[in-house]
């Protein structure tokens, strides 16, 4: 917390408004933030609430209360919740919940995972980004693992770079997959959205995805996603870049939520329309612990939001087959059932991302 600022409003002010007098005197600080504190009642006047407007003479006692700037605040400690799933003098890894910002940003200057390690983790203020070495996107949910001392740190951050962190995710898609596949295919600033990324033929920087189906259903995918690379919003942009993009994904996601086309059932709608975030988990991390050198892993069981939401597929699935088998219509494969692929068969082709 500032100190309040004593201040008298000398005569050669006379006649300005409070705004334009304290810009001239605290030079320091920008008119549209004094005016803020004076709407916020954080500026009076002898004692009493100031407004902006109301002119000076001099000789006006007038005390300021400055508050810090959201970038001046973020890096403080507050009591959030943690589920942590291990712990000892080096590392922590968490499971974090969709929702939870990893790190302070325009928006999101507080709640976020940093403010939380703070509180529970006081020491990791002298570790850069407060120990967190790779971030999961808000909505993402899962296993992340964050560095207590500057040396945990270093070691994670060099395990990073050189791709032997293991990070699997488990994701809904809008598409039938089929068998494994990898995307290979650069990522970079969307050149007619600089707020989103894209699969860029120019200046993107080197990212690959593996993927394997797990099972399909009738117009979705639950698929298992291994990264090689980690770059901003990979799986999201690499699986939209095939057609398969992540269910309840609102930036690369099919707009409204519904991909156009498709005729799905009412119930099947309606959940598929209402899955309120992007239907992605990070389900394993595998890393050499950097004090020990012990391999670990650690597994995360997916939330509920995805559980249910793999439930409404199934029984939509099941529910067309049997549709299906009423009428003597021939189907080649269960969408019921898990697609049955080859492990032995290396089927991990690239994709043509150029168009």
């Amino acid at each position: 917390m500032l100190e309040p600022i004593a201040l008298t409003i000398p005569n050669d002010c006379g006649g300005l408004r409070l705004d334009q007098a304290l810009a001239r005197l605290m030079p320091e600080y920008s008119r549209s933030r004094l005016q803020a504190w004076i709407k916020e009642g954080l500026v009076t006047i002898s004692g009493q609430a100031a407004d902006a407007k109301q002119k000076v003479w001099g000789g006006e006692a007038v005390v300021v209360a400055p508050q810090p700037t959201p970038e001046e605040s973020a890096f403080k400690a507050q009591k959030i919740p943690l589920d942590i799933v291990f712990e000892d003098d080096h590392i922590m890894v968490i499971d974090k919940p969709a929702g939870l910002v990893v790190h302070p940003a325009a928006g999101n200057w507080e709640g976020t995972l940093l403010n939380a390690l703070l509180h529970y983790v006081p020491q990791v203020e002298s570790v850069p980004r407060a120990g967190i070495v790779h971030r999961l996107d808000k909505e993402t949910s899962g296993l992340l693992v964050v560095a207590k001392t500057i040396p945990a740190q270093t070691d994670l951050v060099r395990q990073l770079q050189a791709r032997t962190v293991k990070r699997e995710y488990r994701a809904i898609v809008w598409a039938i997959v089929h068998g494994k596949g990898k995307v290979d295919a650069p990522i970079g600033r969307d050149p007619h959205d600089r707020k989103k990324m894209a699969v860029v033929k120019h200046f993107g920087k080197h990212a690959v995805t593996h993927f394997e189906a797990l099972e399909t259903f009738s117009f979705h995918s639950y698929v298992r996603c291994m990264l090689e690379t980690g770059r901003t919003h990979q799986i999201r942009v690499h699986m939209q870049s095939i057609k398969a993009p992540l269910v309840g994904d609102p930036v690369y996601g099919p707009r409204g939520g519904i991909m156009q086309g498709i005729k799905m059932s009412e119930g099947l709608a309606v959940a598929v329309k209402g899955f309120g975030r992007q239907a992605l988990h990070a389900a394993r991390l595998g890393l050499i612990h950097p004090a020990t050198g012990e391999a670990m892993q650690w597994q995360s069981e997916i939330p509920a939001d995805m559980k249910a939401l793999l439930a409404v597929l199934r029984e939509d699935a099941r529910q067309a087959v049997e549709a299906s088998e009423e009428q003597g219509d021939a189907i080649w494969w269960n969408p019921a059932e898990p697609y049955e692929y080859d492990d032995s068969d290396d089927n991990e082709d690239d994709w043509d991302n150029e168009e």
